[in-house]
């Protein structure tokens, strides 16, 4: 396997921008995930590592090499398409074997590959079969087989499961899982599907116009997300985001959420609650993000922790997932989702108390949407 390392890499499309100085730099047996929106850039990306566009500026490396001008089929690196790019008239095992005979690998060395790659993704019963008789999932498994029997130093994987359905998509996720933990392989994946992104990468690469927003784990991006846009992007559901303003008082801070020129909802802040950059804030307006499994609802006689605070809210709709229960609140005039327990007792436009862990709540400048703490 190898490093990658991408190096304020542009692409410019004539007069359209649509890559802006990318850096990353990607460590030996990693899992980066490229995740945005459609027209993010992340194909793009992805299809300049491949050597299937050239940049328009910026520097590739492949384990210290520079690859930025090199031909495709000289950077060792496979890809699995999205439309998985069988050849129809050839088997299973030719499909597999395909990219060695093109490297004029020994026959002896191509079959013994073509059976290890096979045992490995469990498709040895499908080798004599083409690809019409083939199911979705299998299809992508003969796809990763070729892509693994070249023995690359890099795999790129552009969205492999968006063809499939629900299901198989989860169980084809847990397969490319478990094969990287297997290789130990360096792997670039694209996917606009933030769980995915969530539950493969060992690092996230969130991208939006064409900017890098944030790089880091998936615990980093999840819980001190660079901006409102990766807050809002990552996480299902989304991130709620209140407008509110600090206020400084003797016994502690308060986060007031506003509702038109006026404060409707308060949540008291203990000092120990508000960090040093959050702290110059005091009295300031910011923008406030909870998670939905942050709050709870409060019981009967219930006290607050040292990092803990109640709020009142109304609700508005319940939505049982069975393993829990989505409950929208209007909290403050904005609306505001909650992830309780499955068996909860509310019913719409009922008001009812909270109570809200203050370690997981982060806060944005309202100008820049920029992290603050």
């Amino acid at each position: 396997m190898a490093s990658l390392d991408l190096v304020n890499v542009q692409k410019s499309f004539g007069p359209v921008k649509v890559l802006h100085d990318i850096s990353v730099d990607l460590l030996d047996g990693e899992f980066l995930v490229l995740v945005g929106p459609s027209g993010c850039g992340k194909s793009t990306l992805m299809n300049i590592i491949a050597g299937l566009e050239e940049p328009t500026a910026g520097t590739l490396r492949l384990e210290g090499r520079d690859i930025t001008h090199t031909a495709p089929a000289d950077r060792n690196i496979s890809m699995v398409f999205q439309s998985y790019a069988l050849y129809p008239n050839m088997t299973v095992a030719k499909n597999i074997e395909f990219p060695l005979r093109m490297r004029k690998v020994d026959k002896s060395a191509r079959e013994e590959r073509v059976r290890s790659v096979s045992k490995l993704l469990q498709i040895e019963h499908l080798l004599q079969r083409k690809p019409r008789q083939l199911s979705g999932g299998q299809r992508q498994r003969v796809a990763i087989g070729r892509a693994l029997a070249r023995e690359p130093q890099l795999y790129l994987f552009d969205e492999p499961l968006s063809n499939l359905d629900a299901q198989l998509r989860v169980d084809m996720r847990t397969e490319i899982k478990k094969l990287h933990q297997r290789l130990k392989a360096t792997i670039v994946y694209v996917t606009h599907d933030q769980i995915e992104a969530m539950t493969l990468a060992t690092r996230i690469a969130v991208m939006n116009g064409g900017v890098l927003q944030q790089l880091g784990t998936p615990s980093q991006v999840y819980n001190q997300p660079a901006n409102t846009f990766v807050a809002s992007f990552m996480g299902s559901p989304r991130m709620n985001l209140v407008p509110a303003t600090l206020t400084r008082g003797t016994a502690g801070f308060g986060l007031w959420v506003h509702r038109g020129s006026a404060a409707a909802v308060v949540i008291d802040l203990p000092h120990s609650a508000v960090g040093g950059a959050l702290a110059v804030y005091g009295g300031r307006s910011v923008i406030a993000g909870i998670r939905a499994e942050a709050v709870t609802l409060a019981r009967e006689g219930m006290v607050a922790g040292p990092l803990q605070a109640f709020f009142e809210a109304t609700v508005e709709v319940i939505e049982p997932t069975g393993a829990d229960t989505l409950v929208l609140l209007d909290f403050g005039g904005h609306e505001f989702t909650v992830r309780l327990e499955p068996d909860v007792a509310l019913v719409p436009n009922q008001r009812a108390r909270f109570l809200v862990d203050l370690t997981k709540l982060v806060c944005f400048d309202p100008e820049t949407q920029a992290l603050i703490a």
